[in-house]
């Protein structure tokens, strides 16, 4: 019973490790826009632009997968906004966004 105990308290502890070290080293960073993209529409997740939500659709704008600005329900001074921001705001490529209104 003993021998069980401690087989699998060494067990756990080396899960452990591995897992620690799986998250320190395969830890991928997330692009800070698709955040603030997607703070800043609306959230509606109605699927009018042809995305599953304004998470997919953020993701897509920051990727430059859109071209022109799909979001119907978004206010115009948001749509300003958020392609201004794009448009001025690096990502972790260096590289800028251009979006049509």
């Amino acid at each position: 019973m003993i021998v069980a105990i401690i087989m699998m308290l060494v067990l756990g502890a080396l899960l452990g490790c591995g897992l620690g070290l799986a998250s320190k080293f395969l830890h991928v960073e997330a692009d800070p826009r698709v955040d603030w993209v997607t703070s800043a529409l609306p959230n509606y997740n109605c699927g009018g632009c042809g995305y599953a939500g304004c998470g997919a659709l953020a993701e897509a704008m920051v990727n430059g997968d859109v071209t022109d600005f799909k979001c119907k329900p978004c206010k115009p001074d948001k749509k300003a906004e958020i392609i201004d921001y794009l448009k001025n705001t690096p990502g972790p490529d260096g590289k800028t966004v251009t979006i049509k209104g």
